[in-house]
């Protein structure tokens, strides 16, 4: 039964929630035909087989109505305009709970929303993680300042309405950006992190880290990743863009040696506490810009096997491919948020010699507008010789 959503067409998050889930999964199997339809045989797109309330990570802005009355939600698509949100259709609604209890603390508490014009007020953002295999959660309050008025009386409260809560982080930002997150943190309660298991490995969360929101999809989308490497045991392969290491830490199960590359400092920490967590010790990994590290290691005649790449949405460069031809990968398994650039990117990596010949799509983002798609490129010869037209 399709579901109905209040803000639907203000906050901009779900552009196709006004479709049944059907409809939406053949929009965007239409959308991946007419980007990869005439190269590449395309996959049917794997949906969800419950696609409500999937995303793992919860943002809201708090802000105040004409009234003064506290109010919690999204920014207008376009705008910083909060349009309020008491329950998301695609959200954690555990974390949406905790959320507007927060949010119902605020005036007992004498607590003020962030003003953006004025600059005063306190309380920012308030991001919530789940982990939904752990069942771990995590709470950041993000304030304009440090100063946090009977902030423990606060976090008591708020344990005793909602004891499932896991830890609680201060995250500080005064900087008047559209940034979320600050760079300085005071953990109020617990770890100041979280756990949660993805494809039979354990990983780390932070407020910083990235961490695929839909990990029920992000499985089968790193099944199928792993499924087109076929890793035999034997292998070198690199995990560009690693981020905190999921995908890399996973193949280090089925590969000889993984080496891991990310530019994000924090990122990297996470990555070397999550392979030792999960007693992996056939994983590497080097904080650097990833082109440049290929460069390096193709310079000094290192050879890999395999390169999986995860870009961002914007794709990847022209340098980063050639630094991957000079590395003379046999295959490269190419996953990415961004079937438009991907489809850019396939063109240029043709040129350097790597064919491919089918496409998976993922739906991550059920309802919205986004898909992911994995690819494998094979090493060819001579481009001649391939047709991959079907």
């Amino acid at each position: 039964m399709q579901k109905k959503c209040p803000v639907f067409g203000k906050c901009g998050g779900c552009q196709y929630l006004n479709l049944s889930y059907e409809e939406t999964l053949k929009k965007k199997q239409k959308e991946l035909k007419d980007l990869f339809g005439k190269e590449y045989r395309l996959h049917p797109i794997q949906g969800m087989e419950h696609p409500y309330f999937y995303r793992n990570k919860v943002h809201a802005v708090f802000d105040h109505d004409r009234k003064g009355e506290p109010i919690a939600g999204v920014y207008r698509e376009g705008s910083h305009q909060v349009i309020p949100v008491e329950h998301c259709l695609i959200e954690d609604e555990i974390s949406g709970n905790i959320i507007q209890t927060i949010r119902g603390m605020l005036k007992s508490f004498k607590i003020r929303t962030y003003d953006e014009d004025s600059g005063y007020g306190l309380l920012r953002h308030v991001l919530v993680r789940r982990g939904f295999a752990s069942g771990q959660i995590m709470v950041v309050l993000v304030t304009a300042s440090p100063i946090f008025p009977s902030k423990n009386n606060f976090v008591k409260a708020l344990r005793s309405k909602h004891p499932e809560i896991s830890t609680i982080v201060q995250n500080i930002n005064g900087r008047g950006t559209s940034m979320v997150l600050g760079n300085r943190e005071q953990v109020l309660y617990g770890k100041g992190y979280i756990e949660d298991t993805l494809c039979g490995c354990t990983f780390r969360i932070s407020s910083k880290s990235f961490y695929q929101i839909n990990p029920t999809q992000t499985e089968v989308l790193y099944a199928k990743a792993l499924e087109l490497a076929d890793l035999k045991g034997t292998e070198r392969v690199i995990d560009a863009y690693c981020g905190i290491g999921t995908i890399g830490i996973i193949a280090a199960k089925k590969a000889k040696e993984v080496i891991g590359v990310e530019l994000n400092a924090d990122a990297v920490r996470d990555a070397v506490i999550n392979a030792k967590r999960n007693n992996c010790n056939n994983i590497r990994f080097y904080c650097q810009d990833a082109g440049k590290f290929l460069v390096e290691m193709a310079e000094q005649g290192e050879k890999a096997d395999v390169v999986i790449l995860d870009p961002p949405r914007s794709g990847s460069t022209e340098e980063f491919m050639d630094c991957v031809a000079k590395l003379a990968p046999k295959k490269v398994v190419y996953i990415s948020c961004g079937p438009d650039t991907q489809a850019r990117d396939l063109k240029y990596f043709k040129k350097l010699g790597y064919v491919g010949k089918e496409v998976y799509g993922v739906d991550l983002f059920p309802f919205t507008k986004h898909t992911e798609t994995v690819v494998l490129l094979s090493k060819h010869k001579s481009d001649n010789s391939i047709n991959t037209r079907f």
